[in-house]
């Protein structure tokens, strides 16, 4: 993908894998900015009802208007590839900024409080993240957060997010393991159901295994 183009958007870099698939770096030639490219696996794209709820997860994201919540520009179509564009978060993941013996107490605060009401402001939407781990937020160079990659959330019926009940990122069924071990709530390595208080800011700090 490196150096093609979708639509106006030139693709520059890759920067890794999320929940949903590839997200890549790119450059919007009409705005003149780069902004950060997920593309739908296309395992999904080729099925109408995974697009279609690709779509309704992004706009229930892009309602999570938040300074700690990467913001969602748009959801389109290119070459028969069906991509979301987000903004382009620049720093350090907060796996890089953790040190081994782990995070001084004033320190850990910095990080957590901001997180929490990140956080908090997803779950006020009905929004549940899944995934939150340190691989999954971003501390800019200016010493702010940012929650990335909310391709595993779901939507939870109750509060503001009722409305939102029909776009959840990724359908999953009783018994079904989502997230990444080893920041798995208990109830999330059970293949239960999950709501706010399964996502836990700072879980330990260990290498991150796919389930």
């Amino acid at each position: 993908m490196i150096g093609q183009t979708l639509g106006h958007y030139r693709i520059l870099a890759s920067l890794g894998a999320g929940g949903m698939g590839e997200v890549y770096r790119a450059h919007d030639t009409t705005l003149g900015r780069d902004v950060a490219l997920k593309l739908l696996p296309p395992e999904l794209a080729a099925d109408p009802e995974s697009r279609e709820r690709f779509r309704r997860g992004a706009r229930a994201l892009a309602a999570l208007d938040h300074p700690g919540i990467v913001s969602v520009h748009s959801v389109e179509e290119a070459g028969g590839l069906h991509f979301l564009t987000m903004g382009l978060v620049e720093g350090e993941t907060l796996s890089g900024v953790i040190p081994p013996d782990g995070l001084p107490t004033a320190r850990l605060l910095e990080l957590a409080i901001p997180l929490a009401n990140a956080l908090a402001a997803a779950h006020e939407k009905g929004v549940v993240h899944r995934d939150v781990k340190p691989g999954n937020v971003m501390v800019t160079p200016e010493g702010n957060l940012k929650v990335l990659d909310f391709g595993l959330a779901k939507t939870t019926v109750g509060g503001a997010g009722v409305g939102l009940k029909d776009a959840t990122v990724a359908h999953t069924r009783m018994g079904v393991l989502v997230g990444t071990m080893p920041h798995m709530s208990p109830e999330q390595v059970e293949g239960r159901p999950v709501d706010a208080r399964s996502n836990s800011p700072l879980r330990e700090h260990e290498p991150e295994r796919r389930r």
